[in-house]
């Protein structure tokens, strides 16, 4: 990403993660950032589909750190797999390290997103209260799960809307090999990796934050392919 796009991305998302900002605001400085990120990739993808020195594929390892490591993890990989990039999680301390594989340009949306959203949700949950009857580690671990379950989903809406929208009928071709060349990186580090088995949460908090998470707005279009509305996550 140009340093110049860089910038106004950076400067965008410091705007809508500002405390003092009315959800207005906020929702129209979200949208402005992710329509440029999103556009920005699938430019990039079909600028490395005629050069591919412009967009090598990559990694890079993100140390995630407690508290909440193994949720924060979560919501990673919710913003990295419909950019088109993977991860592997390795445990390291009390938290963990992250292994991203990816595009140089994705890897770059991933961690803008990513690090925006951290805030966001970060402010989403010191807004939403714990029943009284739950535990708060409990709750908050499930709410994070709902926030980056829905998260995921609309960031995977958003990448097809961008794509149809490119009026570039083999766009779809450039970007699914651009999914496989990833897979076969990540699969040649390594070549016995395992899935962890799925998580069981006993808090109350998934549904308030899955509502949190369909209030963000991402600047796409929401699960049934209409405008999201203008709204910032946890106000």
């Amino acid at each position: 990403m140009s340093e110049a796009m860089l910038s106004k991305v950076r400067k965008l998302l410091a705007q809508a993660e500002d405390p003092a900002c009315t959800p207005a605001e906020s929702a129209a400085f979200t949208a402005k950032a992710t329509e440029l990120i999103a556009r920005y990739g699938v430019d990039r993808a079909l600028l490395a589909a005629r050069d591919p020195t412009t967009d090598p594929v990559g990694d890079r390892v993100l140390d995630i750190v407690a508290p909440y490591a193994r949720d924060k993890v979560g919501l990673l990989a919710a913003v990295a797999e419909p950019l088109r990039c993977r991860c592997v999680r390795r445990r390291q301390g009390n938290g963990f390290a992250l292994h991203l594989f990816g595009f140089a340009s994705d890897l770059e949306r991933v961690d803008l997103l990513f690090t925006s959203l951290l805030v966001q949700a970060a402010h989403g949950l010191a807004a939403t209260a714990v029943p009284a009857d739950d535990h708060p580690a409990a709750f908050r671990r499930s709410w994070l799960a709902g926030f980056a379950q829905v998260i995921g989903g609309r960031l995977w809406a958003a990448e097809t809307a961008a794509a149809t929208e490119s009026g570039t009928p083999s766009v779809a071709l450039v970007l699914a090999d651009r999914s496989d060349r990833v897979q076969r990186r990540l699969a040649e580090e390594y070549p016995q990796l395992r899935t962890a088995p799925p998580r069981r949460l006993g808090g109350t908090g998934f549904g308030s934050g899955a509502e949190a998470g369909r209030h963000a707005d991402l600047g796409g279009r929401d699960l049934s392919g209409n405008a999201a509305p203008e709204r910032q996550l946890g106000r």
